[in-house]
Order: structure tokens, then C-alpha cells, then sequence
């Protein structure tokens, strides 16, 4: 996570310390080598910062994730040097961006190994509105913005779920959610006229689920993004969980000259798209997951309940106010089938 522990380019670091099973035995990041995460950052983890990656296998290191999503997705030309060093010393790698580090890096490879997660497959078939036939419950996490929290509301609601006895299934379709899951569909890496298919197949995959939990990425709001489409198309969602960070009023930077609409009329575009004047699958929004990074804790409740009251939908901080309001949510929605 070099230059990127204390920004949101280190969104594959956060979801990692937050969500992965496995032991993290230390972030690399030079300007915060001595700290813990906690003391850098005040994020709740323990696990100590260094400066080097031999610092880190000294620790017994046994696998490098390329902790960074930066915008773009691209390879930082200066971390040739340290990632060649690692692999050389046998550590495997975890790539979440763009770039073919196999391609790139194998030659240095001997018993470990490369996982470039957003390698998509060879091909996937065209989307035909197939998940629309299922009788599960399909609910797809959209955002104001990136890095709004899709994911994160995402896999907290379906562990949620799981734990509740409820059968759920997830959908990953970033790096992040991939790496966590160990499956899933890199979105944004997949041709354009096969992204919605894609999401399709892997919808599909989970029919035999209560309740599919879809991945979100991007924002209809945002000019750079095309990832919201195809994830509605695919997977003709039932319900939608709006994503929003409650602290911004504009897109983040490099498109921060543009005003977050109003949460209200979003919510109706989104669920206008979805259903295409009625000939497609009716999304009903069913709650909002806010961000409440950069606000006090009683900032953060003001807002949510200021917000609450203004769209009347559940809301909630699922990282500082916990998932009861989504689980309630999607409760009500299960007894209605039965």
C-alpha cells in the first residue's frame, strides 16, 4: 500500500484488512514503517506497518497483495523494482489491477505464483434477460459515486445473512470482492457487449440462492462510468441498496465539478433504467447504506436520520451502525414471498 494507506486509492488494502480470512502479518506502506495501521490511520487494526518487503518477509510473509485501486487501474512503474524483488525471493503475488503481471513478471516465478484477478475469461455469452425468470431475490448495490461503499455494504449484508440462516449468495465483480471470495466476474476488464452476459452467467450460477447479493461498481452519475448498466441488465435486479458517501456533496476528484444529484430523484433513475418503461424487471430500492467517513459519530447519526427522514427508506452505516436495518429490510421482503 506504498502512498496509499491514508487515501482511497488504498480501497484494496481496506477490504482486505476488513474482510480476509487469512492473517495479515503487515501493510508496506514508508510513511507510516513503526506505526500500527490503527496508530497511522485510526482504522481498528493492529496489524504493524514497514517500510520494505523485506521487512515484511522477515515476517514470514508468504503472499504480496497489490493493496491499491487507484483510478484507472494501472501498474505504478516504480514498484518494478520491489515486486520483482518479492517475487524473486518466492513470494507469490495477488495483482488486483489492470495490468498482466504473468506476462510482466513470470519469468521470475519458480514454486510460487501470480493471481491477476481481473483476467477475464476468453469470452461470455450475450445477456437475454435470463435472471429475469428466476424467483430468488436479486438485490444490486448502487452507488452516488465510486467508492461509495458498495462493496463493503454488500459482503457485510450477505454475511449477515448467513449468519442469520438465511441462504444467500454473492456476486463479486471487482478485484476486491473477487480476492475475497476467491470467484466472481472483473467487470470492468470484460468487453463491453459481453459485460452484461457476464453478470448474467454468474447470477444464474446462484439460482438455487434465496437471495443473490450483486456486487455494485461505478454510478450512472459519473461520466466515467459504465459498469452501472450492465450489472442491471444482467442481473435484472428485484431490489437496489443505494450507496452513498454522506460527507460529499460532488463526485470525487478528477470529476469533483460535478454536483451528487439528489438522492430521491437518483433513486428514481435508477429504478426508471432498471425497469426500461415497464418491460423489464421492477427494482424497488429498499434501503441506504451510507459512508460516514469524515463525520463525528454524532454527525454521522444526525445525518443518517436526516436523510431517513427526508427519502423514507432504512438507513444505515453498516460499518459503524451494524446491518440490522438491511437485514430487517430484506427480512420483510422474504416473508412477503412466502
Amino acid at each position: 500500500m506504498e502512498g496509499a494507506l491514508d487515501n482511497d486509492s488504498g480501497k484494496m488494502g481496506y477490504g482486505l484488512m476488513r474482510f480476509s480470512k487469512h492473517p495479515i502479518v503487515c501493510v508496506i506502506d514508508s510513511n507510516y514503517a513503526g506505526q500500527s495501521v490503527k496508530e497511522a490511520v485510526d482504522l481498528p487494526y493492529s496489524i504493524p506497518v514497514v517500510a520494505t518487503v523485506d521487512e515484511a518477509i522477515a515476517l514470514n510473509a508468504e503472499i504480496l497483495v497489490l493493496g491499491i485501486a487507484p483510478s484507472g487501474g494501472r501498474f505504478p512503474a516504480e514498484w518494478d523494482s520491489p515486486i520483482s524483488h518479492a517475487l524473486k525471493n518466492g513470494l507469490s503475488l495477488i495483482n488486483g489491477l489492470h495490468d498482466d503481471l504473468n506476462a510482466r513478471f513470470g519469468h521470475l516465478l519458480t514454486t510460487n505464483s501470480i493471481w491477476d484477478v481481473r483476467k477475464p475469461a476468453h469470452s461470455y455469452p450475450i445477456a437475454t434477460a435470463k435472471a429475469a425468470e428466476l424467483k430468488n431475490i436479486r438485490i444490486l448495490m448502487i452507488g452516488t459515486d465510486m467508492a461509495a461503499g458498495k462493496m463493503t455494504a454488500g459482503l457485510e449484508l450477505y454475511a449477515t445473512l448467513i449468519e442469520n440462516g438465511i441462504n444467500a449468495g454473492f456476486v463479486p465483480t471487482g478485484q476486491i470482492g473477487i480476492t475475497l471470495m476467491g470467484n466472481g466476474i472483473p467487470l470492468d476488464a470484460i468487453k463491453v457487449d459481453q459485460a452484461a452476459g457476464a453478470v448474467e452467467q454468474a447470477v444464474l450460477e446462484l439460482q438455487d440462492k434465496d437471495v443473490i447479493i450483486i456486487e455494485g461498481q461505478g454510478s450512472l452519475a459519473h461520466p466515467g462510468s459504465t459498469a452501472t448498466l450492465p450489472l442491471i441488465r444482467g442481473s435484472q435486479p428485484t431490489h437496489l441498496i443505494l450507496c452513498h458517501k454522506a460527507a460529499h456533496r460532488h463526485l470525487r476528484f478528477p470529476v469533483s465539478h460535478i454536483q451528487i444529484p439528489p438522492l430521491d430523484e437518483f433513486i428514481t433513475l435508477n429504478e426508471a433504467v432498471a425497469q426500461v418503461c415497464g418491460s423489464q424487471t421492477r427494482a424497488k430500492t429498499i434501503a441506504i447504506a451510507l459512508n460516514t467517513v469524515g463525520l463525528t459519530d454524532q454527525e454521522a447519526i444526525e445525518k443518517r436520520d436526516e436523510i431517513e427522514h427526508l427519502i423514507n427508506l432504512p438507513t444505515t452505516d453498516v460499518v459503524r451502525f451494524g446491518t440490522e436495518k438491511l437485514l430487517t429490510a430484506v427480512s420483510s421482503i422474504l416473508d412477503e414471498k412466502k
